[in-house]
């Protein structure tokens, strides 16, 4: 076992690369029990609270575009567009855009569709398939819009 000391700011880091990567394994389980459920949402807040520590805006915008997911996942309304309008407003207030963007604004179509808010959906659906088209890397754009296809 390695002994090696780190310094308060990559000891954050790594807490929240490794919470945030644990906190994705779990979304992306089938079969995931309630303790999973609880798991997934308490990582997914670990890695933004250890990204606030020592983060950038990108990683605040995307720690809250993970919370989000999580809590659409599970059927939470108010707390997935909460966090979902986060990681926009930190996209709009820092010129952040790319998939970050295009993401924030399918986060926010992901919480209207599980409130049944279909105009709202609509809308930021729209913005999201728009913001698609600033996707600099053809990967990144196919994968947005395999994401966006399962709303």
């Amino acid at each position: 076992m390695e002994n090696s000391i780190c310094t308060k700011r990559e000891w954050h880091k790594k807490q929240a690369i490794e919470n945030f990567n644990d906190c994705w394994d779990l979304i992306e389980k089938t079969d995931r029990s309630q303790d999973d459920d609880l798991r997934m949402i308490h990582t997914a807040h670990a890695s933004r609270f250890h990204w606030g520590e020592v983060g950038t805006p990108v990683e605040f915008a995307r720690g809250e575009w993970q919370i989000s997911r999580v809590y659409s996942l599970l059927g939470m309304f108010e707390s997935a567009l909460y966090h979902a309008t986060v990681s926009l407003n930190f996209c709009k207030e820092n010129n952040i855009g790319d998939f970050d963007l295009a993401f924030a604004y399918e986060a926010i179509a992901r919480a209207h569709s599980i409130g049944n808010n279909l105009e709202l959906q609509k809308k930021y659906r729209h913005l999201a398939d728009q913001s698609a088209k600033d996707i600099e890397k053809e990967s990144d754009r196919n994968y947005f819009k395999s994401e966006l296809q399962h709303l």
